[in-house]
């Protein structure tokens, strides 16, 4: 876990890789719920015998949007700000899943520090997550995220 002490800190980290998260694991049950709680039941995230048939991954894999939405989960593992009285994610620039997260596959994410900006009574950064499968070739999400942070 990286401490970020102050905004003075964090501004003078930019343009630098700031964290990596340790691995963790996208299960089957984890694709399930994420389907329940969205109503997104597409076979190619379900339905494994299909899977094993049709699809070109031959297993289920996530959904995009599952992947993205691991976002907090990933900065609030690697990252911490404890001056910082409140958090609030702002946004996103930028999203794209250049490839699949079949399931049982471990991830991790890595942040860069792209901007850092002064904002009333706090300050606004942009980070690009990099969200890399373990023994992947490419990145499995890459997303310009943005975040505020109040002190």
């Amino acid at each position: 876990m990286r401490e970020i002490a102050s905004v003075e800190e964090l501004k003078s980290l930019v343009g630098q890789e700031v964290a990596v998260t340790e691995w963790f694991e996208i299960s089957q049950e984890r694709v399930r719920k994420f389907a329940e709680a969205t109503g997104d039941f597409q076979w190619i995230h379900l339905d494994e015998e299909r899977c094993r048939k049709e699809s070109p991954f031959g297993t289920t894999i996530a959904h995009g949007f599952l992947t993205l939405s691991l976002l907090p989960m990933i900065m609030e593992s690697a990252i911490s700000t404890p001056a910082a009285r409140m958090g609030v994610n702002y946004g996103l620039n930028k999203v794209r899943f250049p490839a699949p997260v079949p399931s049982g596959s471990r991830l991790r994410g890595r942040m860069v520090l792209k901007e850092v900006e002064d904002i009333e009574g706090g300050m606004q950064s942009i980070w690009t997550v990099t969200i890399e499968r373990e023994g992947g070739e490419k990145p499995v999400c890459i997303a310009e995220s943005i975040s505020r942070r109040y002190w």
